[in-house]
């Protein structure tokens, strides 16, 4: 199954998107904090990374344009629960698959994760 990273400010988002992914047999590694996981990213092999858009420090579309410097090939699916067409053009543009909005539904995300793997 994938590796995927779960980027996220809060803490029960991440733990809440592992438990669900896990289940279908993915392993997830969390984060609360944007330089930790492109720090992760940077040096471990990531198939696919979920990224919050409103972060701490800098916005998870930073984190996403960073993320397809050092793995061109990652898949990423943006979450936010202030969706805007501005933020879902701009990811889509830098290189996301996708875009969920909060608070995440279990069958979408479950759904969402399965196509963009498949791809």
């Amino acid at each position: 199954m994938a590796k995927i990273l779960a980027l996220d400010d809060v803490l029960d988002a991440v733990n809440l998107i592992k438990r669900i992914l896990q289940r279908k047999g993915h392993e997830v590694f969390t984060f609360t904090e944007e330089e930790e996981a492109l720090n992760y990213a940077r040096s471990n092999e990531v198939d696919l990374a979920i990224l919050d858009i409103k972060l701490k420090k800098i916005s998870g579309v930073e984190v996403l344009e960073e993320l397809k410097k050092v793995a061109p090939s990652i898949r990423v699916i943006m979450l936010t629960g202030y969706p805007t067409i501005e933020t879902a053009r701009e990811s889509l543009k830098l290189g996301a698959n996708e875009y969920c909005v909060k608070p995440i539904d279990k069958d979408e995300l479950e759904e969402k994760v399965a196509d963009v793997l498949k791809d």
